[in-house]
């Protein structure tokens, strides 16, 4: 059995939450991205093509732009502002004694900085893993989106831990 302790992180797409879920709107970009569709097993797909159900049309004040190619498993928002893949291999990182990591309206997460400036963040202690990258220039405005997210992962991902 795996164990995932939450510790809060400081970052500073993570502080500015609050005023981005205050703020709202932003303009979507023009772009569409290119991403590596996950091959989850059937039972994650199912959870994957519920959680793809329940996704909205707009997410901190982006339209939703899927990725290509075309998946239920992955979702865009604002080009690449804003990428969720789901059903993604548990990170190794995840396995570390104290990853980075934290809480966003119940839901955890692991905190990865890539190196680019952007944020990725892979759900915890859900059945099935889901992924969210924040580019560079969207984590300014804070990481509200996980707000939203978090609330639709816990409403269509039951709690546990893949097998």
């Amino acid at each position: 059995m795996i164990s995932y302790r939450h510790r809060l992180v400081s970052l500073p797409a993570l502080g500015l939450l609050l005023p981005a879920v205050l703020a709202g709107g932003c303009s979507s970009t023009d772009d569409t991205a290119t991403v590596a569709v996950p091959s989850p097993d059937a039972r994650t797909s199912g959870h994957c093509r519920k959680l793809d159900g329940a996704l909205p049309d707009k997410l901190d004040g982006l339209d939703r732009s899927d990725p290509e190619p075309d998946s239920e498993f992955t979702a865009g928002w604002g080009g690449s502002a804003i990428i969720l893949r789901c059903g993604v291999p548990q990170p190794a990182k995840m396995l570390e004694e104290n990853p980075p990591s934290t809480t966003v309206d119940g839901q955890g997460w692991l905190v990865e900085e890539p190196g680019d400036g952007s944020y990725r963040f892979t759900s915890a202690l859900r059945e099935a893993y889901v992924e969210v990258t924040i580019s560079k220039e969207h984590a300014k405005q804070g990481a509200g989106s996980l707000v939203d997210l978090s609330r639709v992962l816990r409403k269509t991902i039951p709690e546990g831990i893949p097998t």
